[in-house]
């Protein structure tokens, strides 16, 4: 899955889960625009990535809640492209930044719209940024980070589950409303990832109970998401569109 001289924006790929994205797309010889709010963090990695790999990087510290923004990151991505974006990787979220775990009723209306406004909304707005460049060349890759807890129902993060069951709503959508224009539009679900955001909420002795029901009986890993966004991503997924697909270790089965 080469994707040299192929355009990827990643947002939140400044560091944990999303850059591990990154450097995978990296690796591939991809042209990077990392967006996240982390702006150290970002420059670290775009530095890191193009010094490594010898590609393109370019990082813009991006709030995908503001739509005014996602279009500054589209512009800055279609400049590096010269007028191209082939992919992009939704992958920004408020998770590791939650304020534990609580009833539903617990939850403040605040702490509600903003996780709708990060993980729901920041995709609408940056699917419409990037959309028109995707148009304009009939072509485009979407994939859009859900999660497993969509099917599960995890406890005490009501409004992070409503979120990512919305984002998995959302792919099909538009994958109905872009397919015409030769864009595809798929999500991926991942189970717990064993990373600092992951034990910032759980107990480690909750991490290993979650591992051992897995058929895969270990601890889940950022790397082991990769080679799902890489194959939506490419052209081995031409005809597939409006798909959700579970990375959690044989956990949950759907």
């Amino acid at each position: 899955m080469c994707f040299k001289d192929r355009t990827v924006i990643i947002t939140g790929g400044a560091q944990g889960i999303g850059a591990s994205y990154a450097r995978s797309f990296a690796a591939q010889g991809a042209r990077l625009l990392i967006a996240d709010l982390s702006q150290d963090a970002g420059q670290r990695l775009a530095l890191e990535l193009s010094s490594s790999f010898s590609c393109q990087v370019r990082f813009v510290r991006v709030d995908v809640s503001e739509e005014t923004q996602t279009d500054v990151m589209a512009a800055a991505a279609g400049e590096l492209g010269q007028g191209a974006i082939d992919v992009l990787v939704n992958n920004a979220a408020l998770y590791g930044q939650l304020s534990g775990k609580r009833s539903f009723d617990e939850i403040t209306r605040e702490e509600w719209d903003k996780v709708m406004a990060v993980n729901v909304r920041g995709v609408w707005n940056c699917v419409k940024s990037v959309a028109p460049y995707m148009k304009r060349r009939a072509y485009g890759k979407i994939v859009n980070i859900a999660s497993v807890v969509f099917c599960t129902g995890a406890q005490g993060f009501a409004h992070y589950v409503a979120s990512k069951a919305a984002v998995v709503g959302l792919t099909r959508a538009l994958a109905r409303e872009l397919g015409p224009f030769g864009i595809t539009v798929n999500a991926v679900s991942p189970g717990l990832v064993t990373n600092e955001s992951t034990l910032n909420l759980n107990t480690q002795d909750y991490v290993r109970r979650t591992a051992g029901s897995r058929a895969l009986n270990r601890e889940m890993l950022p790397d082991d998401l990769q080679g799902a966004v890489l194959f939506f991503a490419s052209e081995k997924s031409a005809f597939i569109t409006g798909q959700n697909m579970i990375v959690d270790g044989g956990a949950v089965f759907g």
